[in-house]
């Protein structure tokens, strides 16, 4: 079981549900990658990752690493190789999330790079679903899971016989694999970094609590957790609102103490590997502008893609239309993802 962490939540609700004044409707129909609390700490639902829908794709093989699991796709012995990883919470394998997200956008771009000569792998992070016997999914840090992507593409080259592997990261995962290539780039061809966030978490989180008025009565004790947070410490949350208690939960504070002050644009320059940076111009949760931000990074190639949006499908303009395709498997992937990320590894 794990609590929904709250990795850019701010951005779907401006702040409404610190105010306590309730979620915008769209954003509480089809809950995206990031998830905040709307309850008391001991009301917000716990996860139980076991019960998430697995899709049957006769294509995949099971492939394991210590107690991890994912989904290889084999598109011919040549083909170079692609690492996929998950965004924020309960993200399964196929890009579903058992709060409300069910477009497997994962399992899509594995279906749409196999027939563009691009082998795949896609992975449950530890603790969550077929990697749930690897240990407590709470009790994770940004270089445990670093760690465990290394792992992953080290296994992913032996699978292939390729040199080196390309890392996939969507939303928080493009902050993952960025930090598993800072951390060592031995075997890895570049990255790919989709819908990825370009400032660090605390930044984005302080501007949006103070863009909202009605977060007034609790800005100065948010921010001050923030504070204790970024310093390394954990935080007494007993005393806080309901909301508050939600998104800076004990459960969760070691993820984010490892998180809150990472600059992912310092990760890319330190990593020093040819980037690709794709981003929607219709994603909700992530802006244009905070791909251009990685992408003044050396050695980085941006593609911004019409239409897209976060769950990496083409959406209408309105906000309840954008939101809708998140529960929708049966959409297409936007025209032109896999085709960029299929020239790129292969380039």
């Amino acid at each position: 079981m794990i609590r929904p962490r709250p990795f850019l939540a701010l951005l779907l609700s401006g702040g409404a549900y610190l105010a306590g004044c309730g979620a915008p409707q769209d954003a509480t129909e089809a809950q995206p990658d990031t998830q905040v609390a709307e309850a008391p700490a001991a009301a917000a639902a716990t996860i139980e990752t076991e019960t998430a829908e697995e899709t049957d794709a006769s294509a995949d093989t099971e492939m394991t690493v210590n107690a991890l699991a994912g989904s290889f796709r084999d598109a011919g012995p040549d083909a170079p190789a692609v690492l996929i990883v998950p965004g924020s919470g309960p993200t399964d394998r196929n890009g579903d999330n058992p709060m409300g997200v069910r477009a497997q956008p994962y399992r899509l771009l594995a279906d749409e790079l196999e027939a563009l000569g691009v082998s795949s792998l896609r992975v449950d992070k530890r603790g969550m679903f077929g990697s749930r016997l690897a240990g407590d999914p709470n009790a994770v840090t940004l270089d445990l899971y670093a760690r465990d992507y290394q792992e992953w593409a080290a296994r992913l080259r032996e699978r292939t016989g390729r040199d080196c592997v390309h890392l996939l990261g969507h939303s928080e995962g493009g902050l993952v694999v960025s930090a598993a290539a800072a951390r060592n780039t031995d075997g890895i061809c570049g990255l790919v970094l989709i819908a990825a966030p370009g400032r660090p978490l605390a930044d984005v989180m302080r501007e949006q609590l103070r863009a909202n008025p009605a977060n007034a009565p609790i800005l100065a004790d948010a921010e001050a957790t923030l504070d204790t947070l970024q310093a390394g410490e954990r935080a007494d949350v007993s005393g806080l609102h309901p909301a508050l208690q939600g998104i800076f939960a004990p459960a969760v504070q070691d993820f984010l103490i490892s998180t809150l002050s990472v600059d992912p644009a310092a990760l890319l320059r330190t990593a020093g590997l040819p980037t690709l940076i794709l981003q929607g111009d219709r994603d909700l949760q992530i802006s244009v502008e905070e791909a251009e931000t990685l992408a003044a990074v050396d050695g980085t190639t941006l593609v911004v893609l019409p239409g897209a949006n976060h769950v990496l499908k083409a959406a209408p303009e309105d906000r309840a239309g954008n939101f809708a395709t998140y529960a929708d498997p049966d959409l297409p992937l936007a025209d032109g993802l896999a085709e960029a990320v299929a020239e790129f590894v292969k380039g």
